[in-house]
């Protein structure tokens, strides 16, 4: 669990009752990434994002009784990372944050915990990835305590 003044933040995972809400900042973070003239996130299938709450891999941080995030987490990523791929990793996805909570540093609350529920399931990397030609957002994540590969 990780506090910050003003709110007490827990991470938990997702449940199917969420779908709605977790599609509400799918929206809200593509209409942002339009808005910007960024490259835009597809439409992910309700499908593909239950599938990822029924095995457990899709999480939000709460604030209280709202939800401020949601991402989700893979164990192997071979399409992006490749022969990277062979090193033992937790791997972030799809985080979009609670309209209301951009700025109030979620991705630094994610960072802390997928440090360590990466070593809680014997891992250690915790990778992500980006649009490489999405400068802002790289900044954004190294800023937060990433690496750049």
């Amino acid at each position: 669990m990780h506090t910050t003044r003003a709110h007490e933040y827990h991470i938990v995972q997702s449940t199917p009752a969420d779908m709605d809400r977790i599609f509400s900042f799918f929206d809200a973070a593509i209409t942002y990434q339009q808005q910007k003239g960024y490259d835009l996130w597809p439409q992910f299938s309700r499908e593909m994002i239950g599938a990822e709450i029924i095995e457990g891999r899709h999480w939000k941080i709460m604030d209280g009784e709202d939800i401020a995030c949601v991402f989700s987490v893979l164990y192997n990523d071979p399409v992006i990372w490749m022969e990277r791929d062979l090193e033992p990793a937790v791997y972030l996805h799809r985080i979009a944050v609670n309209p209301l909570y951009k700025g109030k540093g979620m991705m630094g609350h994610i960072r802390l915990w997928a440090i360590q529920h990466a070593g809680e399931n014997n891992k250690r990397y915790v990778r992500m990835d980006t649009w490489g030609n999405n400068e802002v957002l790289r900044n954004y994540y190294i800023s937060c305590g990433f690496h750049y590969i």
